[in-house]
């Protein structure tokens, strides 16, 4: 089939998302070869469209960065700068051109180039990049500021917090790289293809899910990990998006999941230094026929996980339920957890996509429960108008009133209500009100608070070693196993 020629940067948006979807949902193997052959003749399209003169602002767009041919200008954080400039040394710049905050410069060069105070900050429109020039010699000016604070006598957070305080923008030219969206696939030995419509919302049931049988899990090889980890770590770059797990990944324990239908899930914590004070940290991406069609993240303390669930724009019509449901299932195969809690910006708080998406009404319908007795109300009201008028759609100023609240879905495993009231957040103050002098580490400082609540709280000793063990999940089977100590904490942050 000839490849038509399309001359508007929209529309050629459009015609390439619909072949990325069409890659990751395949009604036959015939429908996987004419996606790919289109999607791989992306980067001449894009050509084609310079050379004209057209506007190509429209592919810097989140929604639909990415586009092999395109560039992005971004500001990362030192971690994944670095990651990014190791793979991609000669398509990774520093965009002075678009760069504002070059003041900020002063401060972080002076650490590198001692010469650079009788300059700055004595001076006003200090030439920067001279200095850099001056100091580069071969290396890239990227590069040299790179390894630079790398030299610095700072730990892994002192050059973070340096590199970071800087806002660099960044240039990337993806050009033809299998690392854009356009060709950014994982081998499969055999595509999942639909010939049957697409399961809908009414398919799906949480409680079945969390029922089923476990999921067949994998754990990669540290080559395999370390592979798929820079996969996740592009496929979340390149669409403007950093998220804690994917910046500080836990190469040595990476799962597969094969979820079915297509879809492999791959779940990994953080190392120990980079673990949060309280809640067990998780996080994954799932690819469809090998495509990445979304994240996922997952903050557990007992059996409650509070769950980020993220699928890209491009495939918010593909079985979106079915894939949260498994996602469920493995949190609650591998973590233990029964309750689920879900943020009011996954749900339109101040996030707009999502109340685009009516993302409270999708949670709703597979048993989320608003836990503020307002919202619940409002719920309530707009249900009954959905029975009395077939069609109605809530207004985008109710899907901001509904988006105040938490929500919640319990299993038939967890006890109702036990966590309605709390927040991690009043347990963390409760905590610090509580400050121990003699005590820095703030998982032991609430062990001993909780303690004076229930004095009978024994055998705490494990639980603070497997903070520090190589997996988080001990940590929180731990914690499900002591009733004593999860009263307490309910008690302390409700």
């Amino acid at each position: 089939m000839p490849i038509p020629r399309v001359a508007d940067a929209g529309a050629l948006i459009r015609l390439h998302e619909s072949l990325l979807f069409q890659r990751a949902f395949p009604s036959s193997p015939g429908a996987i070869r004419q996606a790919d052959r289109q999607l791989f003749s992306f980067a001449r399209r894009i050509d084609r469209l310079r050379d004209t003169h057209v506007d190509l602002s429209p592919f810097e767009d989140p929604a639909v960065s990415g586009i092999a041919g395109t560039s992005l200008s971004a500001v990362f954080s030192y971690e994944v700068a670095r990651q990014l400039f190791a793979r991609y040394p000669r398509n990774l710049a520093i965009d002075w051109e678009n760069y504002e905050r070059q003041d900020k410069l002063g401060p972080v060069l002076r650490r590198l180039l001692p010469l650079v105070e009788e300059d700055w900050p004595v001076e006003a429109h200090v030439p920067f990049r001279d200095w850099i020039g001056a100091a580069k010699g071969q290396a890239s000016e990227l590069g040299w500021l790179l390894d630079g604070i790398a030299a610095l006598p700072l730990d892994a957070r002192g050059r973070s917090d340096l590199y970071d305080s800087l806002d660099l923008l960044l240039v990337w030219q993806i050009e033809n790289a299998p690392a854009s969206r356009s060709l950014l696939r994982l081998p499969l030995p055999k595509p999942y293809c639909h010939r049957k419509p697409l399961l809908r919302r009414a398919d799906v049931s949480i409680e079945r899910e969390l029922a089923g049988p476990p999921l067949r899990l994998t754990r990669l090889s540290r080559p395999e990990a370390q592979k798929i980890l820079g996969i996740i770590l592009d496929s979340s770059a390149m669409r403007y998006r950093e998220l804690y797990g994917f910046t500080h990944p836990d190469a040595a324990r990476v799962i597969r999941a094969d979820a079915g239908r297509g879809v492999q899930i791959f779940f990994f914590g953080v190392p120990p230094e980079w673990r949060l004070p309280l809640r067990a940290y998780h996080a994954g991406m799932f690819f469809k026929n090998g495509v990445p069609i979304g994240y996922v993240e997952v903050l557990s303390l007992f059996e409650r996980a509070e769950v980020g669930f993220n699928l890209y724009y491009t495939f918010r019509e593909g079985e979106t339920a079915w894939v949260y449901a498994r996602l469920l299932r493995l949190f609650r195969q591998v973590l233990g957890v029964t309750c689920f809690s879900v943020d009011p910006y996954q749900i339109g708080l101040e996030n707009d996509e999502a109340l685009d998406s009516g993302a409270f009404w999708f949670y709703r319908k597979l048993g989320f429960r608003p836990l503020d007795p307002a919202v619940a109300q409002l719920v309530g009201r707009e249900e009954r108008k959905m029975l009395r008028k077939p069609g109605y759609r809530s207004s985008r100023h109710t899907l901001e009133k509904l988006a105040r609240s938490y929500i919640l879905l319990e299993s038939s495993a967890c006890v109702p209500g036990v966590w309605d009231r709390f927040r991690v957040r009043n347990l963390a103050l409760a905590v610090e009100r509580a400050r121990i002098a003699d005590e820095p580490n703030p998982l032991r400082q609430l062990l001993r608070l909780a303690k004076d609540r229930e004095p009978a709280l024994d055998h705490l000793a494990a639980i603070v070693a497997a903070t520090q063990g190589p997996d988080e999940v001990r940590y929180l089977h731990l914690l499900q196993r002591h009733a004593r100590l999860r009263a307490a904490v309910l008690q302390l942050g409700s």
